[in-house]
């Protein structure tokens, strides 16, 4: 598997957007800069427990506490990163030790080149993940996956089910076939359709890459909730936007896994079967979500004879574990709470 240093990131960014390599300031993002950016949101914790680590594929932190305890891995989704569980680390950590990854093609994580093959793609990913535990000298876990990380915790669980002793599922993405009625029921102009077929062999945000130095500035603009998010925490947005920027900007082909729209190429409602019915399942929405629960709700029936709750937590939309840290925290400590 080809990698990309996370310090060769500037160059690589610009030739996938086809920018001229004398024009290395157009892609504003560096390995620096993405460091800086997660040491400010993660600058509030305890420093004596939070201990990031780098290696030349995956980037991880831990926070260091209860060790006789099962750990709890968190698992970002797409466009995410270990800084944006700053509000969750100090209430998790409480009982057992808490370990966040950068996935690979995110953060401060390897770019590898990702297999065209949407399940050779999936396989790198869930590679990684084994990989790092047995560097980690993990026994077992507990997978806590938001968004694609909640469908790589199922895969990994699919492949490794020994090491995995439950499961919380965070507004999974990629469950769900894409319906045949999608474009019936909401038709899709014509001029979108053209430009989904232009860009669709490309990574899904290079448009931040294309958009150069004003990348920041666009995401401030297209995701004014993020200051709110973190209000608690910070007196400004500023790191938000570089911290959001950076993780969106530098990750890879994650395309490889997707068909039009943003639906999974394999289902993973499909290979639910396959998942052990020993390993316990929380599924955890927002109230205020976008994303479809009812997959939840087929989750269960789909497996009658094993552990599958279902939580929503009110006035939270996706990204749950920051509209609504406490009530995510208290949700997530008592779904876990049951494991050694």
């Amino acid at each position: 598997m080809m990698l990309v240093k996370p310090g060769e990131l500037s160059s690589c960014l610009c030739r996938w957007c086809w920018i001229p390599n004398w024009l290395p300031s157009w892609c504003p993002t560096s390995e620096k800069q993405l460091q800086t950016a997660e040491d400010k949101m993660l600058r509030c914790k305890d420093q004596s427990c939070v201990h990031p680590y780098h290696s030349s594929v995956v980037v991880w932190l831990v926070v260091d506490t209860a060790r006789d305890k099962t750990p709890l891995v968190l698992i970002h989704g797409f466009g995410g990163g270990v800084g944006l569980w700053a509000q969750n680390l100090d209430d998790l950590s409480q009982y057992r030790p808490i370990f966040a990854l950068d996935l690979l093609g995110f953060g401060q994580s390897s770019r590898p080149l990702f297999s065209s093959d949407a399940s050779e793609a999936e396989d790198q990913f869930v590679e990684s993940i084994e990989q790092w535990r047995a560097k980690m000298g993990l026994e077992s876990m507990i997978l806590l996956g938001h968004n694609l990380g909640g469908y790589l915790a199922v895969s990994y669980a699919i492949k490794y089910p020994e090491r995995v002793k439950h499961i919380v599922l965070v507004e999974p993405w990629g469950f769900p076939e894409r319906p045949d009625t999608v474009e019936s029921d909401r038709p899709i102009p014509v001029w979108i359709k053209a430009l989904g077929a232009m860009f669709s062999p490309f990574n899904p945000l290079a448009g931040l890459r294309l958009v150069g130095p004003l990348g920041p500035t666009l995401v401030q603009t297209l995701r004014p909730d993020f200051k709110k998010k973190f209000s608690a925490m910070f007196s400004d947005n500023t790191v938000l936007i570089i911290d959001a920027y950076h993780n969106n900007c530098n990750e890879t082909f994650v395309a490889n896994m997707t068909i039009p729209y943003g639906w999974a190429k394999r289902p993973m409602l499909e290979r639910m079967d396959q998942l052990r019915p020993e390993i316990p399942l929380t599924i955890i929405y927002g109230s205020r979500s976008s994303i479809d629960s009812n997959s939840g709700s087929t989750i269960k029936e789909m497996r009658p004879h094993s552990h599958v709750e279902i939580i929503t937590i009110r006035g939270a939309g996706h990204y749950v574990y920051a509209d609504q840290p406490e009530d995510f925290n208290h949700q997530v400590l008592q779904a876990c709470d049951k494991v050694d």
